[in-house]
């Protein structure tokens, strides 16, 4: 069951959710007022203040069966911090990592409900050909930390990426039963490609 904007509310007051910083306000003034992350079953999150890619030009053949991603792509990537002033340019058919501003806590709970939750694109960065955590949306509960986008530029223009700009929203769903802990590999990651905190 996904969870309207009143029960994150109420699983964020009972820490089953925990974003830090907490997105605010928590409802809007008026029905134009587009300050509100809120939506009726989603919240926004922010684009953090660094962008991650692999260096240009590496003769790299990526086994996908080896597993281990955070260990191949640090030692073979480029990190920069962007600012308002010096966003990233993300070029048509140009691919990069992002991280979102919000820290994200899903605890797995004994007695009542867990959470999970899914990362999808807005829709007005997809109208301009911006592909958002595409194929792999799924937080998992008992995951903490800022959540790795993958942002990719279909469209035909440049992309300005700029650090605090809602990027993406986060649908949080119940989870049936208590989970038996399984951390990924990405556990913890404070950068752009799960480096690890």
């Amino acid at each position: 069951m996904i969870l309207s904007n009143v029960e994150i509310h109420r699983a964020l007051d009972e820490k089953r959710l925990v974003i830090e910083p907490e997105p605010l306000p928590r409802s809007a003034t008026n029905e134009q007022d587009s300050n509100c992350p809120y939506q009726t079953s989603s919240v926004d999150l922010r684009l953090g203040d660094e962008i991650s890619y692999f260096k240009e030009g590496l003769a790299l053949n990526i086994n996908l069966t080896r597993g281990g991603f955070a260990k191949l792509f640090g030692p073979n990537s480029e990190q920069r911090k962007i600012t308002t002033e010096q966003p990233y340019l993300l070029r048509p058919n140009h691919f990069v990592l992002g991280k979102t501003l919000e820290r994200v806590r899903l605890p797995i709970v004994s007695e009542g409900t867990s959470l999970a939750a899914r990362i999808e694109g807005k829709s007005s960065y997809a109208r301009c050909g911006l592909l958002v955590h595409f194929t792999a949306p799924t937080i998992h509960s008992g995951f903490a930390g800022t959540i790795t986008l993958e942002l990719i530029n279909l469209g035909p223009c440049d992309i300005a990426l700029i650090p605090g700009a809602p990027i993406c929203q986060l649908i949080v769903e119940e989870v049936r039963g208590v989970p038996f802990r399984n951390n990924s590999q990405f556990q913890g990651q404070i950068q752009a490609g799960g480096v690890i905190s």
